[in-house]
């Protein structure tokens, strides 16, 4: 299989030292970006074990949040549960803003969710059991995961599809830019020495023939 070189190079000493120069930047740059790679994929797989974590504690809270919902609709009925959800007042303030990792820029949520009071929320002591009051608690506690979970989530969406990129940036330095300049330098160099032999022997017949004159 024939070697792949750069196109309409001419094979002269300033593209030579030109293609030098390309050479060792395209070097540096694939040393730079196996390290970029490399850091992107450590954080990636240690957000990838937050996320699981994350899932495993918005279940296991929602879980128990709605066990404990379904406790309080057989002692308060389904009409009293609802009544007091629709009395619950909308507490919920979200700020979204981004941070840098490896030059990814991804999301950065911070939300004001705190756990309330029954007289906070908006029902009653006496109309509602006690359970009403553990599932909300529950119920809000998921959500402040649930919003953790899709940061981090957004996150890793993003970073794989840098890392994807840049592992196609690091192949393509690797397996064909940094070769194609490799081989061209080399013809290069190979086309020089041919040439300055050519001149070498056309110089020696010049002087054989002024000689004999």
């Amino acid at each position: 299989m024939a070697q792949e070189m750069i196109e309409g190079i001419n094979p002269t000493r300033m593209e030579l030292l030109k293609l030098k120069d390309r050479e060792k930047l395209a070097v540096k740059g694939h040393s730079l970006l196996k390290e970029k790679r490399n850091a992107l994929i450590m954080e990636f797989f240690n957000i990838l074990e937050r996320v699981k974590g994350s899932r495993e504690d918005v279940e296991r809270i929602l879980k128990d949040a709605y066990e404990d919902l379904t406790a309080a609709q057989i002692v308060m009925g389904d009409l009293a549960v609802k009544k007091a959800a629709m009395s619950v007042n909308e507490s919920i303030n979200i700020d979204i803003d981004s941070r840098s990792v490896m030059g990814v820029v991804v999301p950065l949520v911070d939300s004001e969710i705190k756990e309330r009071t029954m007289v906070e929320r908006g029902y009653g002591f006496l109309e509602t059991s006690v359970k009403v009051d553990e599932a909300a608690s529950k119920f809000e506690k998921a959500i402040r995961l649930i919003i953790e979970l899709g940061e981090i989530e957004k996150t890793i969406i993003l970073l794989a599809a840098e890392i994807e990129s840049t592992k196609r940036r690091v192949n393509a330095l690797e397996h064909i830019i940094v070769p194609r300049i490799e081989n061209t330098v080399k013809y290069i160099e190979m086309r020089l020495e041919e040439m300055e032999r050519e001149n070498f022997v056309r110089l020696k017949m010049i002087k054989k023939t002024m000689e004999m004159e």
